[in-house]
C-alpha cells in the first residue's frame, strides 16, 4: 500500500507546470497578486479532495492535480470570489476525475469540468463584470487587486463589432481570465512542451488549424457573428485550451490519428459555439464534447486499423 499523503511526482506533470509558470507571473503583473491568491486556494482544495479519494483507493495523491488546479485558476476571472474557486476545482477533482477511479481513468479534463460547473451555476460572477489590467511599468506587482472595471472582454468587444489590438492579445493588455490573455507567454510555454515531447503537438496543431479554417470561411463567408480569424484565435481563452487543456494525455485518444480527429473536432466545436450560440466560452464546451468522443474515437480508428489488416 503507497504512503498516504505522499505527492507521487510525474515528470511530464513537473514540465507543464515549469510550462505555466510564465502565464502565472503574468497574471500577477496584469492583475495583482490576487492571482497567487486564489491559485493557491485552488490547489489546496484540489489536493485537499483528491487526498480524501486516495485514502479510500489507498493510493497516492498525483502530481497532476497541480496541473488540473493552476489550469483552472488561471481560467478565473480576476474578481471571482474564494469560495467559488474553491468549489469549482473540488467538482472538477472530485465528479471530473475521482468518482472514476482516479488519475489516468476520468473521461473529462478536471480543470474544465470545474469551470463549466461554475460558469453555468454562477455564471454573473463568470461573466458579468471584467477588470483591466495595470498599465503601469510595476503592472500589479505593487497591488494586491485591480479596481479598474471594463465592460467587456475581447470576446466580447469582437462581438459587438468593435476593434482588438492584436498587439494588445498577444501580450496580455486586454480584460480577461487571469493567465489566458497573455498569449505569448502561453505561445511560449507551449513550445517548451512540445520541443521536450511532454504534449503532443497533433492535438494543437489539428485543433488550431481546424478552427482557423471554419473561421476563416465563416468571417469571409459573410456570416453574421463570426470572428476575424486570428482575433479569434488569440482571445476567449483558445490559446490556452488548444495547448494545455486539448493535450491532456488522460482525456485525449491515445493513437495519433485519432489525436488529428480529436483536435480537429474541437476546433470545429469551438468555433460553431461560438459562432451560433449563447456561450463565447466556445473552447471549454468544445472540450467536455470532445471528452465524451475521445473513447469512440479510438475504438472506430482501431476497428478500421482491424479490418483493414484482415482484408490484407
Amino acid at each position: 500500500m503507497a504512503d498516504k499523503g505522499i505527492i507521487k511526482w510525474q515528470k511530464p506533470m513537473q514540465k507543464v507546470l515549469y510550462a505555466l509558470t510564465p502565464a502565472v507571473l503574468a497574471s500577477v503583473y496584469f492583475f495583482g497578486w490576487r492571482s497567487l491568491a486564489v491559485l493557491a486556494a485552488a490547489n489546496l482544495a484540489a489536493y485537499a479532495s483528491e487526498y480524501c479519494f486516495a485514502r479510500y483507493y489507498k493510493d497516492q495523491v498525483t502530481s497532476a492535480v497541480f496541473v488540473s488546479a493552476t489550469l483552472f485558476a488561471l481560467s478565473l476571472p480576476p474578481n471571482i470570489p474564494f469560495s467559488m474557486a474553491v468549489i469549482g476545482i473540488i467538482f472538477g477533482i472530485v465528479f471530473g476525475k475521482m468518482v472514476f477511479g482516479g488519475f489516468g481513468k476520468n473521461v473529462f479534463n478536471p480543470a474544465i469540468a470545474g469551470r463549466a460547473f461554475i460558469y453555468i451555476n454562477f455564471s454573473t460572477e463568470m461573466t458579468g463584470r471584467w477588470f483591466e489590467p495595470f498599465r503601469d511599468k510595476l503592472g500589479g506587482l505593487s497591488s494586491y487587486t485591480t479596481d479598474a472595471v471594463c465592460g467587456a472582454t475581447p470576446m466580447q468587444v469582437l462581438k459587438s463589432g468593435g476593434e482588438v489590438s492584436l498587439l494588445d492579445l498577444l501580450v496580455g493588455n486586454t480584460a480577461g481570465c487571469f493567465g489566458e490573455t497573455c498569449a505569448a507567454l502561453l505561445i511560449i510555454g507551449g513550445l517548451y512542451l512540445f520541443f521536450t515531447k511532454t504534449a503532443n503537438y497533433r492535438l494543437t496543431l489539428s485543433c488550431v488549424l481546424a478552427a482557423a479554417g471554419l473561421q476563416a470561411a465563416l468571417y469571409y463567408g459573410g456570416v453574421q457573428g463570426a470572428l476575424p480569424p486570428l482575433h479569434a484565435l488569440l482571445s476567449g481563452g483558445f490559446v490556452l485550451a488548444a495547448i494545455f487543456m486539448v493535450t491532456d494525455p488522460v482525456s485525449a485518444p491515445k493513437s495519433d490519428i485519432s489525436r488529428w480527429i480529436y483536435g480537429a473536432l474541437i476546433g470545429v466545436l469551438t468555433v460553431v459555439i461560438r459562432t451560433f450560440s449563447i456561450w463565447a466560452e466556445g473552447a471549454m464546451f468544445a472540450i467536455l464534447l470532445g471528452n465524451m468522443f475521445a473513447p469512440l474515437i479510438d475504438y472506430a480508428v482501431n476497428e478500421i486499423k482491424s479490418k483493414k489488416k484482415k482484408a490484407a
